[in-house]
């Protein structure tokens, strides 16, 4: 298992080794001990979670505020997505920035997502079924999000707009300088 800082070093690119035959193949695809070695401090994840979409489908960017904030670790499973994290904690060196990396059922990619950060994610094959683990549970009254089209962001979601599907929630976030956010000076993880 190969763990890379991305360009924000607190987002990781984990690249896990795949062993494969003529049977098919087997991937170890968490490691804690490794993962927890690598970013100097504990994850404890709670909860597994798994969507299925079709081409265009774009959820995000979303994130929960504390005492409910989240870390992520996500992969595909099928098929193919481009993976987005931004950097929302307010006073980081890197507020606004955002890593963008392309993950898909072939190369078994993952991305870990600390705390601090929105997430989203678009289809970009036929399909894809996402599968995700997090440190702590849903809450509603902890929910929030970010324009997914932010100017100030800049993401280059590689699907033309008007083929973009979108829930009704996320047409409606509001832009990062409008957005409920993190300080980056708070311990996220105390």
């Amino acid at each position: 298992m190969k763990l890379i800082s991305a360009e924000i070093p607190d987002v990781v690119i984990i690249e896990p080794m795949v062993h494969g035959d003529e049977r098919g193949y087997f991937v170890e695809t968490f490691r804690q001990d490794k993962l927890e070695d690598f970013l100097g401090f504990k994850v404890n994840f709670c909860q597994d979670n798994e969507s299925k979409s079709s081409f265009g489908v774009l959820r995000g960017l979303h994130y929960q505020l504390p005492p409910f904030s989240q870390t992520k670790l996500v992969r595909v499973i099928e098929g193919r997505v481009l993976d987005v994290a931004v950097d929302i904690r307010k006073g980081s060196s890197t507020f606004g920035q955002h890593v963008s990396v392309e993950l898909t059922g072939e190369n078994k990619r993952q991305l870990f997502i600390p705390r601090g950060f929105a997430h989203g994610f678009v289809v970009l094959s036929e399909s894809a079924t996402f599968a995700y683990k997090v440190d702590n549970y849903y809450s509603p009254e902890c929910d929030r999000g970010v324009a997914y089209d932010d100017v100030a962001i800049g993401i280059d979601w590689r699907v033309d707009k008007e083929k973009l599907q979108l829930s009704s929630k996320d047409t409606k976030q509001p832009l990062l300088k409008d957005a409920e956010i993190f300080n980056y000076e708070d311990n996220l993880y105390a």
